[in-house]
């Protein structure tokens, strides 16, 4: 019997090293001051804050702020798409956004990349989407693991985790415990899907309709790949231009990043007992995506309710009296916001 090898079992060395060799330039981009070097270190070091007395945040009993996700099986549309820069973006998204809900400052993040075998391009255009998500977030992307499973995911498949961490000084952190009756929701535009219903999206675009990623839809003005493939929107510099101000910060009590569940069950778990989010349907405009979704696949209102975003990503519930004050801030930061809803 011939002597076996790792590289029989399907794990190159020389190639993973290939692979591994270019990923330090593209985290270098998202370096910040914080991030100290540990040139072949088993971990990633970050200070807490930084050395300069300019730059300080002073943070006041600071607490430590951290969230996973991943981007689930639209990860099956890259695929088909043989596109994979986008999903990175939609890997930091999922968990950066989260921590911002909390007041948190997004400070690094990790990210896990599992494939059938070492692929060094694929790898390198998973993380350059990852890096332009680190960047959006003003995060350092401060390490990873790339793991190599032959015989767990099958030729062509990978999947994806990620990792944040962020800070937020202990009096600053938004939990909802200051909502009130009379309060304001506005809610942010989203992208488009961002990362969540896609096991019902694929059963509705490619088998009961029967389309192809390649399809061009004139209705969205795009192929199917392209608008199933948008990356989600990172809210972290509006939402931290908003809390960084120290007229307008007291004023926001609650912040909720809609995702799975929907807009109804996302704010529903900032709201204090004894009160209820109520909304406004037809205040924002539904994005035609999503009306050409439930078109094609027949969907009940209440499911695509409770399963899409339907065109707003995030929701901050504020004061009336600052309302206009936000909505301003948020245009300014380019994102389209309306508002949704009350407290009651």
């Amino acid at each position: 019997m011939a002597k076996l090898t790792y590289k029989d079992a399907g794990l190159d060395l020389d190639v993973y090293n290939q692979a591994m060799k270019r990923l330090p330039g593209l985290m270098e981009k998202t370096n910040t001051p914080r991030v100290m070097k540990l040139p072949q270190g088993f971990a990633g070091l970050f200070s807490l804050d930084y050395s300069s007395p300019l730059m300080r945040r002073n943070y006041e009993d600071p607490v430590l702020i951290s969230c996973t996700d991943g981007v689930g099986t639209k990860l099956k549309v890259a695929t088909m798409m043989d596109k994979h820069d986008t999903v990175g973006i939609d890997l930091v998204a999922m968990s950066v956004n989260d921590a911002i809900c909390c007041g948190a400052e997004p400070l690094f993040f990790l990210d896990y990349v599992a494939m059938d075998k070492d692929n060094p391009p694929l790898l390198e255009q998973i993380v350059s989407g990852i890096t332009d998500g680190c960047v959006q977030a003003n995060s350092a992307l401060l390490g990873g693991e790339t793991a190599i499973m032959p015989d767990l995911y099958a030729p062509g498949e990978y999947d994806l985790a990620g990792f944040c961490v962020g800070v937020a000084s202990k009096k600053n952190i938004i939990d909802g415990k200051k909502i009130v009756k009379g309060d304001v929701a506005i809610g942010i535009a989203s992208s488009g899907l961002h990362s969540n219903g896609f096991s019902l999206v694929r059963k509705i675009v490619f088998e009961a309709a029967g389309l192809k990623v390649s399809d061009y839809v004139e209705e969205l003005g795009k192929t199917v790949g392209e608008a199933l493939l948008t990356p989600t929107k990172i809210y972290v510099k509006p939402i931290r231009k908003l809390l960084d101000n120290d007229a307008l910060a007291p004023s926001i009590h609650g912040l909720a990043h809609i995702t799975g569940g929907g807009l109804q069950e996302n704010v529903d778990r900032i709201i204090p007992e004894g009160l209820k989010a109520v909304f406004q349907e037809g205040s924002w405009p539904v994005p035609v995506l999503f009306n050409w979704l439930q078109r094609l696949g027949e969907v009940e209102d209440s499911e695509m309710a409770r399963v899409f975003n339907r065109g707003l990503g995030m929701v901050v519930i504020a004061d009336p009296g600052f309302v206009d004050a936000i909505r301003d801030s948020l245009k300014e930061s380019g994102c389209e916001n309306w508002i949704v809803g009350k407290i009651e």
